[in-house]
């Protein structure tokens, strides 16, 4: 349980939260366990925080579980990861349970086909929940997306001359989402990392030295209320 109550300006929540999930191996070098453990942990953390999320009133959630640079790592921690997110797909249904809605943003085209046919079946299964909406990021990468993103409108035949900011956004993995407000960065690096560049332009940031498994409610009511505290003017006076 956190520490954050209703009366302390529900009102004034972050209506999209970003989150860049970090530290998952270091916290295991700590504690002398292999980086699977690492992610074991982190990804108990993660289920954690977004049914707090999702309790306290949150509109959107999106966290970033795996990038297109990540790809660079030993074959062994992929597979790992990748069987991870086999396991949390599965067990889906307690999301749906819960009323939060589940997408994946990312070009998850080149993923096992196992794993795609689990995506489809869990934003399929979650597609009407009317709670908080989880993004997950997943083969994803800033740069990536935009480039896909003008590939989608230069397939379209728009007039180069008519596009805008709003076509690029209209075309983003994260399309008829607002962007995130606030976007939080566990475990001491102070860095977006390829990490929703575009939809980030106005957004408050909160790091902290917490590695991501040691990540708890309490740790999100305190990035909350320094959110609050903050005077977002958007370029203006």
């Amino acid at each position: 349980m956190g520490i954050f109550k209703k009366e302390k300006s529900f009102d004034k929540l972050p209506t999209h939260i970003a989150i860049i999930m970090d530290g998952n191996g270091r916290w295991a070098k700590k504690r002398s366990l292999p980086r699977t453990a690492g992610h074991a942990a982190g990804s108990k953390t993660f289920k954690d925080i977004a049914r707090y999320g999702n309790k306290i009133g949150l509109k959107y959630m999106t966290v970033y579980a795996f990038s297109t640079e990540n790809w660079k790592r030993p074959q062994e921690e992929v597979n790992n990861i990748m069987n991870i997110l086999r396991d949390y797909l599965r067990d889906a249904k307690n999301f749906k349970d819960e009323n939060i809605k589940v997408k994946f943003i990312g070009d998850i085209s080149v993923l096992d086909e196992d794993i795609k046919e689990l995506i489809a079946d869990a934003e399929k299964e979650s597609e009407n929940a009317t709670g908080m909406h989880l993004n997950i990021a997943l083969n994803y990468g800033g740069r990536d997306e935009i480039v896909h993103a003008v590939k989608k409108i230069m397939k379209s035949g728009v007039d180069p001359d008519s596009i805008t900011e709003q076509t690029i956004s209209e075309n983003l993995y994260t399309a008829e989402m607002p962007d995130p407000d606030f976007i939080i960065r566990p475990s001491g690096e102070y860095r977006l990392s390829n990490y929703l560049i575009w939809q980030s332009a106005y957004a408050e940031y909160w790091f902290s030295d917490i590695l991501w498994p040691d990540f708890k409610p309490k740790h999100l009511d305190m990035a909350i209320e320094d959110y609050q505290k903050r005077n977002r003017r958007y370029g203006g006076v």
